[in-house]
């Protein structure tokens, strides 16, 4: 069964030009002419959580282009160096230096996303843009808990993200409330088709622990944008899957077997990668074009029509991953 799309860049070109592009014309220059139109009258505040490194430091990077650096960036993680030198990198039509900023923090633990937004809130007075890329790559693994508890894997793919979005929601409104875009988004595998066991939702019984959690945390990320979307329908959320992309963590590999051969697994793969420079076009693409509600889409900003065979949840279904997420990362 195709999947079949609600938007998407040739969309978009076809809208502007009245008519279909040519083949030769690929979809990368479609989406940089749209990422380059656009024109905020305000000075936009992005978040980036998970910035310090591959396609998070990509965006951010792309979005600065695209505003001539007119944009207040935050970027959050566990490496200031690396931020710095992406600030460094950027040109800067102001001299203000508070628009550029680093914060640490471990976001494995909610006790430090709670100290994170306060300290966030304390810096500025909305956010229009949050980007959520923390992750890792180690699946080959078993059940790894943080001390509060929680599968380290699965914090950062997913209840990581659940609670950095609800601490930070009453900025996105303020964003929301003057009529400026107010947009989320959270890079992982939107519309994958892994199915859920909601027996076991925080994957504790599984004997293959980093591969169950790994691949959970994909729908899981998909209910959370149609649930966040429901009970906040002035703010866009967007879950996109990126593809596959030339980063750093491609070569985090736990499974001996795989650190065995690397080398060739390395150069076999990365032959079909993307950079993340291009990847980060369709994803800044994919954020700035979502206009309302929810968005699953692919690695070329393409929105999946909802409900389909891909994504395709009862209420009750959701309404139990939402119970069990609040109920993790003490959202109550």
């Amino acid at each position: 069964m195709p999947r079949r799309y609600a938007s998407s860049a040739i969309h978009i070109y076809e809208l502007e030009h009245g008519c279909a592009p040519k083949f030769s014309m690929p979809e990368l220059t479609v989406v940089r002419n749209f990422n380059t139109s656009w024109s905020p009258s305000y000075t936009p505040v992005a978040v980036f959580v998970g910035g310090t490194s591959g396609i998070g430091e990509a965006m951010v990077k792309a979005l600065a282009h695209c505003t001539s650096g007119r944009v207040h960036l935050i970027i959050v993680g566990r490496n200031r160096s690396a931020a710095e030198k992406t600030f460094a990198s950027i040109s800067n039509t102001t001299e203000d230096p508070s628009l550029r900023e680093f914060i640490y923090c471990d976001a494995t633990l909610m006790t430090n996303i709670e100290l994170l937004a306060k300290q966030i809130s304390g810096i500025v007075s909305k956010i229009n843009f949050l980007v959520l890329s923390l992750g890792y790559f180690q699946v080959w693994t078993g059940r790894n808990e943080t001390e509060e508890g929680i599968d380290r894997l699965l914090s950062l793919r997913y209840y990581s993200r659940f609670k950095i979005i609800h601490e930070l929601l009453p900025l996105l409104h303020k964003a929301e409330v003057t009529g400026e875009d107010a947009k989320v988004m959270t890079i992982l595998g939107a519309a994958s088709g892994v199915p859920v066991n909601f027996d076991d939702l925080g994957v504790k019984k599984s004997w293959w622990g980093g591969y169950r959690a790994g691949s959970a945390s994909a729908p899981y990320n998909d209910i959370m944008v149609e649930e966040y979307a429901k009970r906040n329908p002035g703010v866009v959320f967007t879950h996109i899957w990126p593809g596959a992309v030339n980063t750093a963590g491609v070569n985090s590999y736990n499974f001996w077997l795989l650190r065995l051969f690397s080398p060739l697994v390395d150069f076999i793969i990365r032959r079909f990668m993307t950079a993340p420079e291009e990847c980060a076009e369709h994803m800044l693409f994919a954020l700035l074009e979502g206009k309302e509600g929810f968005y699953l889409r692919d690695y070329k900003g393409n929105a999946y029509q909802i409900p389909s065979k891909w994504y395709s949840f009862s209420d009750e279904q959701r309404q139990a991953v939402w119970d069990h997420s609040v109920e993790v990362t003490r959202c109550g």
